[in-house]
């Protein structure tokens, strides 16, 4: 359970709980949620979303939480930071975050899970299955609310990821890929370019290159599904080890695309955070040889 104070000041006296709910980031599903089960109280005693505040208050809000995923300790996944609100992980590849008929208890969220029985996964941000790096995960609905649905607040990722070729030659050391993805048809994971697709927006830049690699980092303005994968293989420089969009699987056998960091401001607190997960070990061996 999560437990946030706010002490009344001149800005909310005189208001409704509600609207200082409202002004910290608490969406209309959580201020309904906490009308039940005394979780609002002021001063120590009940109060409603209705009832008026006043200076010198103290109201304390209590969020409950709870899970049905199978914890499984041992998966032992890097944690990059962590505090009441949230906690981000370095999530290895060839592991699902969340469970499936396939991986029912090898996942982020069943790790999650053995660290917070009883907190609900949130995870803010997805990685492919052999995607590795940063996973932002809320511990908490307001977090969770902040994070998603507020603009400002929206986690700002930076991928990198190894081409197969010399990019520079054709693109220079830097560009952008503008072109719609969709679904190929009568499939369910395969994307690729195509013009009723849906707007996608990639931009880059080459960081180190070689005749046979380039190790770009990767800003997404848009997040389609398989977008990173999708662009660089219309464009004719596949990720190595991505064999679904026609990478090399001689060095790598996953595709090497790595989110490095993440950059984000604190749901509760508004700290500037900067987070970073280093490269996984296959990818280095490849970085290397560039």
């Amino acid at each position: 359970m999560r437990k946030l104070t706010y002490r009344i000041d001149d800005n909310f006296s005189g208001k409704q709980v509600q609207q200082l709910l409202k002004h910290h980031g608490y969406s209309r599903a959580i201020i309904s949620s906490l009308k039940h089960d005394d979780r609002l109280q002021c001063n120590g005693k009940h109060i409603r979303t209705v009832d008026f505040l006043e200076k010198g208050d103290i109201l304390t809000v209590l969020m409950e939480d709870k899970t049905d995923i199978i914890p499984n300790i041992s998966l032992n996944i890097p944690v990059l930071y962590n505090d009441d609100d949230i906690i981000v992980f370095d999530k290895p590849p060839f592991m699902a975050i969340h469970p499936s008929l396939k991986h029912y208890d090898d996942t982020l969220a069943n790790y999650f899970s053995a660290l917070y029985p009883e907190t609900t996964f949130r995870s803010i941000n997805r990685l492919d299955r052999n995607t590795s790096g940063v996973v932002v995960v809320a511990k908490n609905q307001l977090a969770a609310a902040r994070l998603s649905g507020d603009e400002a607040y929206h986690p700002k990722k930076l991928y990198y990821a190894v081409v197969k070729g010399d990019i520079i030659k054709k693109y220079g050391s830097e560009g952008e890929i503008i072109a719609p993805i969709a679904r190929v048809s009568e499939s369910i994971i395969n994307r690729e370019v195509r013009a009723d697709g849906q707007y996608a927006h990639t931009k880059f830049r080459v960081l180190k290159s070689s005749e046979h690699f380039s190790l770009l980092d990767i800003s997404l303005i848009t997040g389609r599904t398989h977008q990173i994968r999708v662009h660089f293989s219309h464009i004719g420089y596949p990720l190595v080890g991505d064999d679904l969009y026609g990478g090399d699987t001689d060095f790598l056998n996953r595709q090497a695309l790595h989110c490095g960091s993440v950059s984000l401001i604190h749901p509760v607190s508004g700290e500037k955070l900067y987070i970073e997960a280093p490269f996984p070990e296959d990818m280095k061996k490849i970085i290397d040889m560039i």
